[in-house]
């Protein structure tokens, strides 16, 4: 697979989201068996940038990447993140960026990954009752303390990433980004630092983090590039099973899908040009956003998993790209 940098080192231009083998979509597709030997193979494939986070699961995926990691350990850069804990109803969560329970948390993920040092540590989210300086200083003294490597920042402004980047290099910034969602490029109207459950902001956005990552040498991570599976092309009726959250989420209402349909559209002719499906297509779009990209599109299944890896190699002409860039707005919020 052709490599991108991280920190100096290089990784898979495409990493791998873990997600989804333990909380958010639907619990029947579940194998813990299974799992562990599609995130060796994803290694071989030179997936190598592999993302948890305590959330997932109560921690069970972090003890999944852990199992998965034995003997494996030094051939993948491991990221999880801190700052978000359960709280009522199946996906419900709560902020927690107070310095003690960052450390703490810190401390668990390290037994659960089986791991001395997390190679990227994540702010999962701010925490509105605590000064982000206080969060990133606890993060920042962890470095210090050997326990991690570098530090990330997910779903944030452009603000908060100065604030924090003046305590301690930001190495990385992960929100949501994909054909349907472009709200760290600047696009009016963002999100960051929502998740489901909180109330959507009113305001201009996050700015262009995108780019003040591109200036500050951080990596910008694109969590769901693929639409939370909607942009793949096999998502066409508003039918989940009820563990799985997009049966809540505004753009999975069945008018909306319908609506949205049109951008799968696009992508299916662009797909079809380069003999590609539509997942490497839309993988390839948050490519080509900049060489410090590194998209985590998720998956449990093995045929995916190397669909996914092929989107490196998929090179889109500056014709695709205006075509892509012209699908139209998506119909519902992304919460």
């Amino acid at each position: 697979m052709p490599t991108r940098t991280f920190a100096g080192a290089p990784v898979g231009a495409v990493g791998l989201g873990l997600m989804g083998m333990s909380w958010g979509y639907s619990a029947s597709e579940r194998d813990d068996d299974a799992s562990v030997a599609l995130i060796r193979e994803a290694l071989d494939l030179g997936v190598t940038f592999l993302d948890t986070a305590q959330p997932y699961g109560a921690g069970h995926n972090e003890s999944l990447l852990g199992r998965a990691l034995e003997g494996h350990r030094d051939r993948a850069i491991v990221a999880t993140k801190t700052g978000l804990v359960a709280a009522d109803g199946p996906y419900g969560l709560g902020h927690d960026g107070a310095p003690e329970h960052v450390k703490g948390s810190a401390e668990e993920s390290l037994r659960r990954l089986g791991t001395d040092v997390i190679d990227l540590y994540y702010l999962h989210r701010v925490d509105p009752a605590v000064p982000l300086a206080e969060t990133w200083g606890a993060m920042a003294e962890l470095v210090a303390e050997g326990k991690v490597r570098r530090l990330g920042l997910s779903e944030v402004t452009v603000a908060q990433a100065e604030e924090a980047h003046a305590i301690h290099p930001v190495a990385a910034v992960q929100s949501e980004l994909s054909l349907w969602t472009r709200d760290p490029m600047g696009a009016p109207g963002g999100t960051a630092g929502v998740f489901s459950g909180d109330v959507t902001p009113s305001g201009e956005g996050p700015g262009d983090v995108l780019g003040w990552c591109a200036s500050n040498g951080a990596a910008f991570v694109p969590f769901s590039p693929l639409g939370r599976g909607f942009l793949t092309g096999t998502v066409t009726a508003a039918d989940f099973d009820d563990g799985d959250f997009r049966g809540r989420n505004p753009r999975f209402a069945e008018e909306a899908l319908k609506a949205n349909l049109a951008i799968v559209d696009v992508v299916k002719e662009v797909a079809a040009r380069h003999g590609a499906t539509p997942a490497q297509v839309a993988i390839a779009w948050t490519l080509a956003q900049g060489d410090h990209v590194i998209p985590i599109p998720g998956t449990k299944k093995r045929r995916y998993l190397h669909d996914n890896a092929g989107a490196a190699s998929v090179g889109l002409t500056a014709a695709d790209l205006a075509e892509l860039d012209g699908v139209p707005a998506p119909v519902g919020s992304r919460y």
